[in-house]
């Protein structure tokens, strides 16, 4: 037998009352002298034996008495009924634990372990328990088990949580699929989170959790909150050697519960302090600070803007890289040189490349006789300009050129000789010139462009040159056109040789045939062409947390070394070196033998502590066939009722009382009169 309320046991220490009084008030007869004895009348010895065994039986029906009462309070049942009682609605339970960045702010992260070691407390044996940890998705995963102690030791060697955002409802899904393999009935999910408002933008209208599923969310974030953060940072991510001074550009926020309206901050460059600012919000929620500065010498610099004044650490730093690379060398060969400037073939591009003494290239202008396989090594790029008989080894050299890895951009004109051009270049030659083409009073204009080639993607706009002469082109198979006037015609072909590249033009780089040195877009057009041409395609260097990238896009490198933001080493699981932004900071890797850094940032959504309340998580994912989930206790008070019913031990325990009590009035009324 067993009790439901065994704290009434300790009353069977009432039971010995009756024992202590009786003790206390057994005296020993006193000694009186009498003078005579012989009229006292003898009493017989069983008679007093027989008021003793009285006495005796009077103290064991109160003690009796009292024992039964404790333990009708105590409400006993039998073993197999209590037994029936623990395995009676056993759970199947899936503990989701919030590690999102935002559980780091103050002691949030240690609340929510605690509340998923005291859900775990409330578990008895039998229940399963699954467990969990999610960010923007699952970070650690322990399946439905019966061992309640493993999963605990899980939640104990969680040490932190980690820098992603919050996402509810993928995690959701998640434990909504794993339940459907639970063996018991009664279902129930916990979340245990700070519940932020931005985790609520996610949520997937229709979707609900699977009927008879319980849902309990845990809400263990800060009442109060205070912090600053950087939103975003603007700053170059390539230049050319002696670029002029660059700008970069903060935006400072003030986001929680608490407004704070001032701090500082600060920009580091390769680990130097360059500027330092203070930030105003007296009267706004951000503020755009603005640092200036050079970035002197080639190869790849780090910088970090920090903002400082809050008590969240976290979310205080914005890491980038700045690529500087050499000034691009042009080579020019121009073939119709001249004293007058205006007839001159070389003259109006040379002004477009290097017109400012902050120009970005080294211009070198040779006559064709001069045009040599040790003067094209010398130059990141050369330009033919209406450049004509050529010899055969000129030519052969420009090809060698290129297809060992040079650059070459062609603007044939009035001195080209199309057949000959055709023979001496048909290995890289973009196209095949035709004949030329001079429209007289009439004009052709471009009419059609690719806007995502990165020439033409930031001259994204109307061209209003006209081009009253150019080349028919036959564009060769393998090559790319870029640009077509308007009767169809190509205007600009690519095509990529070996390791280099060629760019024709179908017209000229002066006034001869066209008026497009005149218009405002042919500097930046002559310069993104040449960059293009020289400069490779621009790595993304700069990530987020919870971003997936390869260390090496191109596919070229061999071997590859990298440690994370402190300083730990990535291994790689895959032959494409790619991996997922886990920690704010920069990623060292060495591709190689050559170092590259890679920036990697928090999510500003994570940063803003607004909070929803846990109910309106529960009406858009409760499913409206799930009945309410009666509590444990509830459910326990409810069985124990139905087990004692037909029982009713303690009914017949009190009835026993009742027959005890009337029989110590009995004997104690013909004890003691």
């Amino acid at each position: 037998m067993v009790f439901l309320t065994p704290l009434f046991l300790v009353g069977l220490l009432a039971a010995l009352i009756p024992i202590a009084i009786h003790l206390i008030r057994r005296e020993k007869p006193p000694k009186i002298m009498f003078s005579t004895i012989r009229f006292l009348k003898k009493t017989s010895k069983k008679l007093v034996l027989f008021q003793h065994l009285q006495q005796i039986l009077l103290l064991l029906l109160r003690s009796a008495v009292i024992a039964l009462l404790v333990m009708a309070f105590a409400r006993p049942l039998i073993n197999q009924s209590v037994a029936r009682l623990l395995d009676a609605d056993p759970q199947s339970a899936v503990i989701l634990l919030d590690l999102s960045m935002s559980m780091q702010y103050e002691e949030t992260f240690d609340a929510a372990k605690q509340q998923a070691l005291d859900i775990l407390d409330g578990m008895t044996a039998g229940d399963e328990v699954a467990l969990v940890g999610f960010s923007d998705s699952a970070q650690l995963v322990r399946e439905l088990t019966t061992d309640l102690d493993s999963i605990r030791s899980a939640i104990d060697e969680i040490p932190q949580a980690g820098f992603g955002a919050t996402r509810y409802m993928p995690n959701l899904r998640l434990a909504d699929q794993m339940l459907e393999e639970s063996r018991f009935e009664n279902r129930a999910v916990y979340l245990i989170s700070d519940f932020q408002d931005v985790a609520m933008q996610s949520a997937e209208e229709g979707w609900k959790l699977a009927p008879g599923v319980a849902f309990t969310g845990v809400d263990v974030g800060a009442e109060e909150s205070s912090n600053l953060v950087l939103t975003d940072v603007r700053s170059p991510e390539q230049l050319l050697e002696d670029a002029a001074e660059q700008q970069i550009l903060a935006r400072v926020r003030t986001t929680g519960t608490l407004y704070l309206d001032a701090g500082e901050v600060s920009l580091s460059i390769d680990g130097q302090m360059v500027d330092r600012q203070p930030v105003n919000l007296d009267d706004r929620s951000e503020e755009v600070i603005t640092f200036s500065t050079v970035f002197e010498s080639e190869g790849t610099h780090i910088g970090e803007v920090r903002v400082e004044g809050d008590n969240f650490d976290v979310d205080n730093s914005y890491f980038f890289t700045v690529e500087v690379l050499p000034k691009i060398r042009v080579l020019v060969v121009n073939g119709e040189s001249s004293d007058n400037w205006f007839d001159d073939e070389g003259h109006w591009f040379g002004l477009a490349v290097s017109s400012g003494e902050e120009s970005p290239f080294e211009l070198e202008t040779i006559e064709p006789g001069e045009v040599s396989a040790a003067a094209l090594r010398q130059s990141d790029v050369a330009v033919l300009l209406n450049v004509g008989g050529l010899s055969s080894n000129q030519a052969a050299a420009i090809t060698d050129y290129v297809e060992s890895g040079g650059a070459l951009l062609v603007a044939p004109g009035d001195r080209v000789e199309p057949a000959l051009f055709n023979q001496q270049f048909e290995a890289i030659a973009p196209a095949v010139l035709e004949n030329q083409d001079t429209n007289g009073d009439d004009y052709l204009v471009i009419a059609d462009f690719d806007r995502r080639h990165p020439i033409l993607r930031p001259l994204d706009s109307d061209w209003s040159a006209r081009f009253e002469g150019h080349w028919r082109l036959l564009p060769n198979a393998d090559a790319d056109v870029l640009m077509q006037f308007d009767n169809t015609e190509p205007a600009l072909v690519e095509r990529e040789v070996g390791e280099g590249k060629v760019i024709l033009f179908a017209s000229t780089m002066d006034l001869e045939w066209n008026n497009l040195p005149l218009q405002g877009l042919f500097l930046p057009f002559v310069h993104e062409t040449l960059r293009h041409l020289v400069q490779p395609a621009s790595t993304q260097r700069s990530f987020q947390v919870g971003d997936n990238f390869s260390l090496d896009p191109g596919g070229e490198a061999s071997v590859i070394a990298a440690q994370d933001a402190n300083g730990n080493a990535i291994e790689f699981t895959n032959d494409g070196f790619v991996i997922q932004a886990a920690t704010p900071g920069f990623i060292a890797a060495d591709i190689d033998g050559e170092a590259a850094r890679f920036a990697v940032n928090i999510l500003p959504e994570e940063s803003n502590f607004a909070r929803t309340p846990v109910e309106n998580l529960y009406d858009a994912i409760i499913n409206p066939d799930t009945n309410p989930i009666r509590s444990r206790e509830v459910q326990t008070a409810q069985l124990i009722e139905e087990l004692e019913r037909p029982q009713r031990i303690w009914w017949w325990l009190l009835t026993l009382v009742m027959v005890l009590i009337v029989a110590e009035s009995l004997i104690a009324n013909r004890t003691y009169r």
